[in-house]
This record gives structure tokens, C-alpha cells and sequence, in this order.
């Protein structure tokens, strides 16, 4: 127990870290906060964070982070056993909270590309679909991005801490632009842009550089992505599902019209 914690008599939350079928990206947003993370451990105790430490924990835990698709039978089974272990799991990533890129495989049939890709597809143990962590078990937050937000992490923690409800943004790619003084690429250059019925989080990183948003922190909420492609200059059909088709695909309603198009590029009914 730190110092801190041994004078306010005070038990800090134990907190866990895990992941699924994920790249780390969005752990290693924890680890690059960097000073922030000596506050982050005086306040909480750390019991499980694989990436990190090798100090292990099955739980309980107070919060978990929860990292990562779920891909294979073992992963779920295991999730299933890890929010009975914990009073606050978050979703954390893409990946985590809309089925990552992974989740395009979704569109074809499970064998055909088990074959393709590897040179033993009956050593293959995956699902048929690449799934978010909601669709399983109850969520009680979740951090969006591809990776997520550092200053969105540190807001999820600090409410934890002090027993408040998180202020995470739902307003649109759009409005980060205006606050970052970034010329509209719809408007000065005609290109494809999900940044309307995107949620922000990224900073506005792709308008900034002249370049159109591909969704990465998904769909808002009550996002009209039909009425964007109807009305949207270099936004028509086939480029919309294209564009849709990135790290949070799955996530409605960038499912469904990506479905009405007949999937995303390369799918096979």
C-alpha cells in the first residue's frame, strides 16, 4: 500500500487490466501516460496488467479494463468468468467496443478464409464472428478509438475515483474541427468524410491534415449515416461502404449500411 493511501485509511480500488483478440495498442495508452501514470497509482492498486507488470490477479476487482474482441470460445468463456469478478468493467478500444477490424471477417463464411490465411485452418479454434465484448455481458463504460483518448482515460478514472458519472463527449468529429480552426475537406476539396456522424475523441487528426475522417471512435449517438451519404459531395454509395468498413464496421448503424451495400470490399455472402 503507498504512503498515501496508509495516511487516509483508505483502500484503494483494485483494477484490471486484460485483453482479448486485440493489437495492445490501447493498453500502451496507459503505459505513455507517463507522469499521470504516478498519480494513477497512488490512487488505485494495479493487480492485473499482463502488458505491464507480471504481478497476476483472477480478481476481484473493482474496476476492469477490458481490451480486445472476443474471438474464440476460451476468450469468451473467460469473459464471462471476468465481469462476474468485477463491479466496473469498461470496454476500452475499437476492438473491444465495436468488434475491431477483425470484425469484417463477419461478412464471410468462417472456413474459406480460415483456409486461405493460415497453412493449418484445423488448428484454428475461432468463432464464426468476431464479436464486442457487449454483446455478451453488461458494460458500465466504454472508451471508444482505435486506440482510445488518453485525456478520455484519464476523465474515466478520475470520476471513478472522486464518484462521479464520466463527462465523455458524444458530439461529432465536426465539432472538434470548428474548435481546431481545420478547413472542412467536404467543402474546400469535396472528399469523403465520416466526421458528421462520427464521435470525436481523436482530436479531428485526419480533417487536420487534409485528409477525411474513417471513423475510427464509431458512430454517435442517433448518427443518420443515410442521410450523410445522400447528401454529401464524394460520398456515394460504393465509397461510403468502403470507408465504413474500417476499425468499427460493426458497430450500428455503420453496420447496417454497409450490409445494404452488399458488405464491405473483398466480402463473400
Amino acid at each position: 500500500m503507498s504512503p498515501t493511501a496508509r495516511r487516509s485509511g483508505r483502500r484503494r480500488p483494485r483494477v484490471g487490466v486484460v485483453k482479448f483478440a486485440s493489437c495492445d495498442g490501447c493498453q500502451l495508452t496507459l503505459l505513455d501516460l507517463e507522469d499521470d501514470l504516478l498519480a494513477i497509482a497512488e490512487r488505485f492498486d494495479i493487480v492485473e496488467f499482463p502488458e505491464a507488470t507480471s504481478r497476476r490477479s483472477a480478481g476481484p476487482f473493482d474496476v476492469l479494463l477490458v481490451e480486445g474482441s472476443i474471438s474464440t470460445e476460451e476468450q469468451l468463456e473467460e469473459l464471462l468468468r471476468l465481469r462476474r469478478e468485477s463491479t466496473t468493467l469498461v470496454t476500452i478500444g475499437a476492438c473491444a467496443t465495436a468488434g475491431g477490424i477483425q470484425a469484417l471477417r463477419n461478412w464471410s463464411e468462417h472456413g474459406p478464409w480460415a483456409a486461405t490465411v493460415y497453412p493449418r485452418p484445423e488448428l484454428i479454434e475461432s468463432l464464426a464472428m468476431a464479436t464486442p465484448v457487449a454483446d455478451h455481458v453488461t458494460v458500465d463504460a466504454e472508451l471508444r478509438g482505435c486506440p482510445i483518448d488518453p485525456q478520455q482515460l484519464l476523465e474515466l478514472l478520475t470520476a471513478l475515483v472522486v464518484g462521479r458519472r464520466p463527462q465523455l463527449p458524444d458530439e461529432s468529429v465536426c465539432a472538434e474541427c470548428k474548435r481546431r480552426g481545420a478547413t472542412c475537406v467536404v467543402v474546400s476539396q469535396g472528399t469523403a468524410c465520416l466526421g458528421p456522424v462520427t464521435r470525436t475523441g481523436c482530436g479531428a487528426l485526419c480533417p487536420v491534415y487534409g485528409r477525411g475522417c474513417y471513423g475510427c471512435f464509431g458512430p454517435r449517438n442517433d448518427a443518420n449515416v443515410v442521410s450523410l451519404i445522400a447528401n454529401t459531395a464524394g460520398l456515394d454509395d460504393s465509397v461510403a461502404s468502403t470507408r465504413l468498413a474500417g476499425f468499427t464496421a460493426w458497430a450500428e448503424p455503420f453496420r447496417s449500411v454497409i450490409d445494404d451495400h452488399g458488405g464491405p470490399p473483398g466480402a463473400k455472402p
